[in-house]
């Protein structure tokens, strides 16, 4: 399989898109029923801030999920298994100085384009701006979609359907 006909990478952080940060963060979104709720246990007390069923709603997008925070292995010890996620591949970060790259670009770009290599590829993040869109529109000529998303709500409605949209529209055969 050429890079091409790969499944589209999703590379998804934790901190704002699946715990977010706004008042209203604590409590449950609408939506189906949500698994019995697990004690957040020692550690993070965000964690309870976790939607159960968002788990299943990134694996129906049918990309190949990938871990792309800062939390490194921590993200399939303590997120994963809340969110009813597989262990997934993880990003390791690069010991690379903040301010290399052009000033405001996040410091993640440039190695999350590396890693998706020619496979076509979304990144989720509550942190992406406009020199990020720039800067992977200069360096790819394969399809990407960086999605910002508002860390007081996290992963909404809105958001999945905009990347159920971007891959059906721009990598359809994905679905087969």
């Amino acid at each position: 399989m050429t890079g091409s006909e790969q499944r589209p990478l999703l590379f998804l952080d934790i901190d704002g898109p699946l715990i977010p940060f706004g008042p209203s963060a604590g409590r449950r979104r609408a939506g189906p029923a949500a698994a019995p709720e697990q004690p957040s246990g020692p550690g993070n007390p965000l964690l309870n801030r976790l939607d159960p069923t968002v788990g299943a709603r990134l694996t129906a997008l049918r990309c190949d999920l990938v871990w792309a925070s800062t939390w490194l292995d921590a993200a399939n010890e303590a997120v994963g298994p809340r969110i009813g996620l597989p262990s997934l591949p993880v990003v390791r970060w690069p010991d690379t100085p903040v301010d290399e790259g052009p000033r405001g670009l996040h410091w993640k770009t440039r190695h999350l384009v590396e890693w998706a290599g020619r496979r076509p590829f979304v990144w989720v993040d509550d942190e992406i701006g406009a020199l990020d869109r720039l800067w992977v529109a200069a360096q790819r000529q394969e399809p990407f979609l960086l999605h910002r998303v508002d860390p007081a709500d996290g992963l909404t409605d809105d958001d999945f359907a905009v990347l159920a949209d971007w891959l059906l529209a721009t990598v359809p055969h994905h679905l087969a």
